[in-house]
């Protein structure tokens, strides 16, 4: 079963195995998670850094203000991502 977010879409991190962060966005975070997990339809970039961890999640109502958000996070250093994990 899966979870979607009753809020609309959320903006995500995720740890990967190696050490390394993911942001992404989604409206069904838990068939996200599984995609990434298993490969089936997850990130190039998490295929070959299994298993991922979420870490950190932020809600927004419309697709396009996660988006934005998304380049945003993505934008930050790995400090900076790093600093708004603990934060949170």
């Amino acid at each position: 079963m899966s979870l979607k977010n009753k809020k609309g879409w959320l903006v995500y991190i995720l740890k990967c195995a190696d050490g390394t962060l993911y942001t992404g966005s989604t409206n069904d975070i838990t068939k996200r998670l599984i995609a990434h997990n298993t490969g089936k339809r997850g990130a190039k970039y998490t295929r070959a850094r299994r298993p991922v961890r979420l870490v950190h999640s932020e809600s927004y109502k419309t697709k396009p203000k996660a988006l934005a958000r998304e380049r945003a996070i993505k934008k930050l250093t790995r400090t900076e991502k790093l600093q708004l994990i603990r934060t949170a």
